[in-house]
């Protein structure tokens, strides 16, 4: 049996990787402008509503996002927190400003702030799924599982909510990280089912199916990560060969060795692969 050590160091590897796209992407995408009412006099139609009609406050509030989100990508805390602070001094009302926030104040390690930053986002809009999303996340490295559990699904409840996958993901994972296996798969399973082409999905519902001992099922999902040149890595390299040494495929381990030896000689996975540290 494989042990809950080096399946923490997995979920850390996946969960970081996690972080740094899927929930930026879902930060960055509510920073657009908000749409202003075109007024008219009683009896005359209403005007079409163009980017002349936003007003200078969302203007510099949606420039300093959109700074903001990048730096936040590049991993430049301070001076992503800098741009949020202006977006929001422009446009207190800016959901995504302080949902952006909770994530720089999360990374900065100020627990405080950051649930401060996720609960007042709420406050603006308790509708808005990519902040339940991303407190969610949040409140799982916390390990206040329950209270994640509760905002993911509020989140995949809402109405036309199109990030179903990416939640279904981050939920599949948080599961794992609380060792509740089969709620993992389940959620997992369902977010691959809606967006087969997502790695991500793929490897975390590999590691689970190799937790619980489905391990026919898993080779399947990480076959399909491995045949892409462009997606295959150390990481998914070694989740290969423990499936194929746990299922007592000796040459479909050392084949999976030798490219580990290969293409990535210094990973820790190709010294753990040549320290036959399987279970470790």
């Amino acid at each position: 049996m494989t042990s809950r050590r080096s399946f923490e160091r997995s979920w850390r590897l996946l969960a970081a990787t996690l972080a740094a796209s899927a929930l930026l992407t879902a930060c960055a995408g509510t920073a657009g402008p908000a749409t202003p009412q075109s007024s008219a006099l009683p009896g005359e139609s209403k005007d079409r509503v163009t980017a002349s009609d936003e007003p200078e406050s969302s203007k510099r509030a949606r420039v300093r996002m959109e700074l903001a989100s990048a730096y936040f990508a590049r991993g430049q805390m301070t001076t992503a927190l800098d741009e949020v602070k202006l977006a929001i001094a422009a446009d207190p009302t800016l959901v995504a400003a302080f949902n952006l926030r909770g994530l720089i104040y999360a990374s900065l390690g100020d627990d405080r702030l950051a649930e401060e930053s996720f609960r007042h986002a709420l406050r603006l809009d308790a509708r808005d799924a990519d902040t339940m999303q991303n407190f969610g996340w949040y409140l799982c490295q916390q390990k206040r599982f329950d209270e994640a559990e509760a905002l993911f699904n509020q989140a995949l409840a809402m109405p036309q909510y199109r990030d179903s996958p990416r939640t279904l993901l981050t939920q599949g994972i948080c599961h794992a990280r609380a060792g509740q296996w089969a709620d993992a798969e389940r959620s997992l399973q369902r977010s691959y089912e809606l967006d087969p082409s997502n790695p991500a999905t793929a490897v975390n519902l590999t590691e689970v199916l190799f937790r619980r001992g489905e391990l026919e099922r898993a080779r399947f999902y990480i076959r399909r990560v491995n045949g892409s040149a462009q997606l295959v890595n150390a990481q998914t390299l070694w989740l290969a060969a423990r499936i194929e040494h746990r299922l007592g495929n000796r040459q479909g381990e050392r084949e999976l060795g030798s490219q580990l030896r290969d293409r990535f000689p210094q990973s820790r996975e190709a010294a753990a692969f040549d320290q036959g540290r399987f279970d470790d």
